[in-house]
């Protein structure tokens, strides 16, 4: 999930902020327990390209777990209650996979064993500190490069060549091959079988973000498992469900209560396309350009929370916070998918971001926004090296005026 620039947004005008009353479930549909307790205060720990941990590759493993635990104690002091450790960045592993090869991003080297197990410790120390360890998994990114012959000989993509497509000047798996639906699901879910984990998490890329004058070639594998499907674009929404339902329910199987949610790019749709969409004019649409129909995933209790990335400033012209808000909380209203809120900390006194985003209060002003709204059950932040750095205060402004106590994680 490191932060690039997306397709530019149009300019429009967004609706007015209503609020969506609380009601009970729909008929089926598994709702939001009463008892449940807790609030998600959560921030995600990326390890892709060693955005946020370890600093460097090749640093000793002392020294690596001395940054890990660093970050947990960060979080503590923050008052947060979890964290969204990047286990599996690019087709590889923070700990003894039997499918996949070690991380490059710990020792620079792919495949070479660090000297420790950093997910089994990242487990076991927030645990000791009160914090829940949400396991995040890139189901489809194999490299951030194209070429092959720089991944290790054992990789699965350099023994199953068929596999992969370059798209994009980076490698992926295709999702439309039902085998390859299976290996990238055995491969997280060796995770869950060793470690107690409270949850797995999804981010936002699937299918690739589009790349002008590019096509992602997977026409054999269409021809040979699309026939069922009107077009190739319901084919592939088809091969990203699949992959969210096996999972979800591989870890039911594996580890009950063990909880599994999704943390998409935070526009479903436009409301220009589609009228159930928000009313933004945002350049990507998760439906129709990652193939990942997140709202269906939402309502129809697919996973256990959503976490869009709502990544911009209250009356952003083109994707207003506010309004991304109220489309998700009636989204999840009458389902039993929590809602938590994805957020740009790491915005915060960017230099190269708007003007509102050099104002310490405006992820406070989110947290209060999001109290008009029952569905929204928390937030998470983006990430844990502004959470310790915290460059002009906006996270300490978010303790100071929301998070007073701790809380205990969601349950």
């Amino acid at each position: 999930m490191v932060r690039v620039s997306r397709r530019a947004f149009a300019t429009a005008a967004l609706a007015a902020l209503a609020t969506v009353p609380q009601a009970s479930a729909a008929p089926g549909r598994r709702a939001v327990p009463a008892a449940a307790t807790g609030e998600m205060r959560g921030m995600w720990v990326a390890t892709v390209t060693n955005r946020d941990w370890p600093s460097r590759p090749g640093l000793s493993a002392a020294e690596q777990r001395a940054e890990l635990v660093a970050h947990l104690d960060a979080a503590v002091r923050a008052r947060l209650n979890t964290v969204v450790f990047q286990v599996r960045p690019t087709a590889d592993a923070l700990w003894p996979s039997p499918h996949e090869p070690w991380s490059q991003y710990l020792t620079g080297t792919q495949g070479r064993h660090p000297g420790w197990d950093p997910l089994g410790t990242a487990v076991a120390e927030a645990h000791a500190r009160g914090l829940h360890l949400h396991a995040w998994f890139n189901p489809y990114r194999v490299a951030l490069h194209a070429d092959p012959a720089r991944l290790t000989a054992s990789h699965p993509a350099r023994r199953n060549p068929s596999w992969v497509v370059t798209y994009g000047g980076r490698l992926y798996y295709n999702p439309g091959l039902p085998e390859v639906r299976a290996f990238v699901r055995e491969a997280m879910l060796d995770a869950v079988r060793r470690y107690p984990v409270d949850a797995v998490h999804f981010d936002d890329y699937f299918y690739p973000y589009p790349v002008a004058g590019q096509t992602f070639d997977d026409d054999l594998a269409y021809d040979t498992h699309g026939g069922a499907f009107p077009d190739r674009a319901a084919w592939r929404r088809d091969n990203v469900d699949r992959l969210v339902r096996e999972t979800a329910a591989g870890i039911r199987a594996i580890r009950p209560g063990t909880r599994f949610g999704i943390s998409p790019f935070g526009v479903w749709r436009n409301a220009g396309t589609d009228p159930l969409g928000s009313d933004t004019r945002a350049g990507v649409q998760t439906y129709d350009d990652l193939h990942a129909d997140t709202r269906r995933w939402a309502r129809e209790n697919w996973i256990d929370y959503i976490c869009p990335q709502l990544y911009w400033n209250i009356g952003f012209p083109d994707a207003d916070y506010a309004t991304l808000l109220r489309w998700w909380a009636g989204v999840v209203h009458g389902s039993g998918t929590r809602l938590y809120a994805g957020e740009a900390l790491y915005k915060a006194g960017d230099p190269a971001q708007p003007a509102h985003w050099q104002d310490p209060a405006e992820l406070s002003r989110h947290l209060t926004l999001a109290e008009k709204y029952p569905q929204v059950r928390g937030h998470v932040f983006f990430a844990a090296r502004e959470v310790t750095a915290d460059p002009i205060g906006a996270m300490a402004r978010v303790v100071a005026d929301h998070y007073r106590r701790p809380v205990k994680p969601p349950r």
